[in-house]
């Protein structure tokens, strides 16, 4: 594929961090944006054992139910609530904001792509599964 045939795009990871004070973290999804595409898409897969391998005690359901509204943010779908109603790029923006929470996003990374949503599928097989 030629230069030409490719666009910019960024991502970032999306991570599982039980106890934030000890900064251990697993990946679980990751999500990519390409503004000239108006492409904005996130795969999530959590590993339950080895999440709780890490934190023997956390709610798993919480944790499911807030990482299955990331994707549903960056669609922009019912459901997704007040953040999925914002414009693409602010909805990026918010999700890949630095956060102490339980569920956080890596530093973003940018590249050159032919297509988003393969690249996506690339990483979450790079990175995450």
């Amino acid at each position: 594929m030629t230069s030409s045939n490719q666009t910019s795009f960024d991502y970032a990871v999306i991570r599982v961090v039980p106890r934030v004070d000890r900064e251990e973290f697993i990946n679980v999804g990751v999500i990519v944006f390409a503004r000239t595409l108006r492409y904005l898409d996130a795969r999530i897969s959590l590993d339950p054992d080895r999440l709780l391998a890490l934190a023997p005690n956390i709610d798993l359901a919480e944790i499911e139910r807030h990482l299955d509204q990331i994707p549903k943010i960056c669609a922009g779908a019912p459901g997704a609530g007040p953040l999925g109603e914002l414009p693409q790029h602010e909805r990026w923006h918010w999700l890949v904001s630095p956060k102490s929470t339980v569920i956080q996003t890596s530093s973003v990374h940018s590249g050159l792509c032919g297509n988003p949503a393969e690249e996506l599928e690339h990483l979450m097989q790079m990175l995450v599964l």
